[in-house]
């Protein structure tokens, strides 16, 4: 599952980007990948591991509403 995330460009900045991935690893755990940035600059991330799918797909829905509190916007998504 991905979902990247955009806020509109204001005066003359390049736009800012959160994209989020889960993935299943080989042995069953799940993986949520953060990764955020300016367009075109050094981007951040951070990888999580779970268990559970459950609890990785609440942490997934967690950030992905943070994001849009925050005012992103949903540019595209995959998966569920």
């Amino acid at each position: 599952m991905r979902l990247y995330l955009q806020t509109q460009p204001e005066g003359g900045t390049p736009p800012r980007y959160y994209q989020l991935a889960l993935e299943q690893d080989l042995l069953g755990g799940w993986t949520l990948l953060r990764e955020w940035g300016t367009q075109g600059g050094k981007p951040g991330g951070r990888r999580e591991v779970y268990l559970e799918r459950d609890a990785a797909l609440a942490a997934f829905e967690q950030a992905r509403d943070a994001q849009i509190r925050r005012g992103y916007r949903v540019m595209f998504a995959q998966g569920l």
